[in-house]
């Protein structure tokens, strides 16, 4: 919730992103929804860049200290994914990242955001593989992989925690949560052009960023996380 440095990081990607798939000018004009907005340190970085930032999360404490501290241009909401309190149409760009393991209900969710976005928005979507050998929340290795029983025995093994809540999905049941969206895939993107999508801190250089290239060649279905733009269709 409070890791700027990371979150900061995040942000800067999403923009980069955002800017190559429609434009600075476009972008300037976006009415943007941030699905899980936690404190608003994603939204106070993107929110110079775009027209108008809705952010939600259920979490009524993270919304109170994202209020604290909003840009002029952003709004903050205690809300439920799976029930978006917005019209049809309302959104130009939705963020999901890294949000859909959380909800009870993702697909729901992603119902939802196909149903605010206007004809021709998008939703950057950024999804961890259940795959993933280090899971990224309690970092214990195979922890997603493993049967949910085995992970609650874990994780308690492990003096983690008591109960293992997200449900990550591997490639093919992801692709199915969005079949109502046409992908646009830029996860070979960013780790092809690290310096233009500002993630050299996630790829790295040399052999880690050549493993990675590899990696996406021969194993797409395992690789360890996903960012594509999903866009609903329309003019």
């Amino acid at each position: 919730m409070h890791s700027e440095q990371g979150r900061r990081r995040k942000a800067a990607t999403m923009l980069a992103i955002l800017r190559d798939c429609i434009g600075e000018a476009a972008l300037a004009r976006a009415r943007v929804l941030n699905v899980g907005c936690s404190t608003g340190l994603i939204d106070d970085v993107i929110a110079p860049a775009v027209g108008h930032v809705i952010g939600i999360d259920v979490d009524g404490a993270a919304i109170a200290i994202a209020k604290s501290h909003a840009p002029p241009n952003c709004e903050f909401r205690v809300g439920d994914a799976m029930a978006l309190d917005l019209p049809d149409g309302s959104i130009d760009v939705a963020i999901c990242s890294q949000v859909y393991e959380h909800v009870p209900d993702p697909w729901r969710m992603m119902d939802e955001i196909h149903r605010v976005l206007a004809p021709g928005g998008i939703c950057y979507f950024a999804a961890t593989n259940r795959l993933c050998v280090m899971e990224q929340h309690y970092h214990l290795p195979f922890l997603s992989i493993i049967p949910v029983s085995w992970a609650h025995r874990y994780l308690r093994l492990a003096g983690a925690g008591d109960y293992y809540h997200e449900r990550h999905f591997g490639l093919a049941r992801l692709r199915r949560l969005v079949s109502a969206f046409d992908i646009i895939d830029y996860t070979k993107a960013i780790i092809e052009s690290p310096d233009r999508f500002m993630t050299r801190y996630m790829v790295g250089s040399g052999a880690k960023r050549a493993l990675g290239l590899m990696s996406l060649r021969v194993a797409y279905w395992e690789f360890p996380g996903y960012i594509w733009i999903l866009r609903r269709s329309g003019p």
